[in-house]
């Protein structure tokens, strides 16, 4: 059992519902669309450098990923490329937007089970309308105590959670797909933190060592966790 634990905390893209597919489907159109230009690997190289030059200025999400488009197309085409070029890359942004939420496997069973016994908390990161739209459109909203849009997940933006939930850090459950934004820095604070791999994960949320850490573990799926918080 992971013991004393009073707050749960879920990310929510690609940990309750399917996110990281849909913008890796937009960009190989993307790509497609710029393949007068360059080969598709090499745009999408370009992409997401342009990605990474924006990050604190954009943050996450759709609208971001978008603009980042917008001028990765300027750069590629030297400033050349056709009105048509643009509204393609709107229309794109447009249809990940209208997306359905498809829930992962198991997820509304866990948060039935755990209701009730601990405070369920959704923390993820993103743009806040996109975000509330998911959730609303998820159905899943009923289940959670509070529900937190940050607009990033480093240890300062756990902190201020933790301390508005009016918890210890050691009475903290984060749960998500990405080591770098849901273990690592609750980790940090010292909180608990379980990792469920999905099968596509954005290459910037990627690590490069082994988290050796008595209050981290790792699950195969969502429902592999009762075991552990319900006796």
């Amino acid at each position: 059992m992971i013991s004393d634990i009073s707050v749960i905390a879920f990310d929510a893209d690609d940990t309750l519902w399917v996110n990281e597919p849909y913008f890796q489907e937009t960009e190989a159109l993307f790509c497609g669309l710029l393949e007068d230009y360059l080969p598709h690997h090499t745009v999408s190289q370009e992409l997401f450098k342009t990605e990474m030059a924006n990050l604190e200025l954009y943050g996450y999400g759709i609208k971001s990923f978008m603009l980042c488009m917008i001028e990765t197309v300027l750069r590629v085409s030297e400033n050349t490329a056709s009105p048509e070029v643009f509204h393609k890359v709107l229309q794109y942004g447009k249809e990940m937007l209208d997306k359905p939420i498809v829930l992962l496997d198991g997820v509304e069973d866990v948060l039935q089970a755990l209701s009730g016994k601990y405070r369920l908390v959704v923390a993820t990161k993103g743009d806040l309308l996109d975000q509330e739209r998911k959730l609303r459109k998820s159905g899943l909203e009923h289940y959670f105590h509070h529900i937190e849009i940050m607009s990033d997940k480093k240890e300062r933006d756990y902190s201020k959670l933790i301390k508005h939930l009016d918890c210890r850090p050691e009475e903290f459950l984060m749960m998500g797909n990405s080591l770098k934004s849901d273990v690592l820095p609750v980790l940090a604070l010292g909180g608990h933190a379980i990792h469920i791999p999905y099968h596509t994960t954005w290459q910037h949320e990627h690590i490069d060592h082994t988290i050796e850490d008595p209050r981290f573990y790792q699950f195969n799926t969502m429902a592999d966790i009762l075991p552990h918080l319900i006796s």
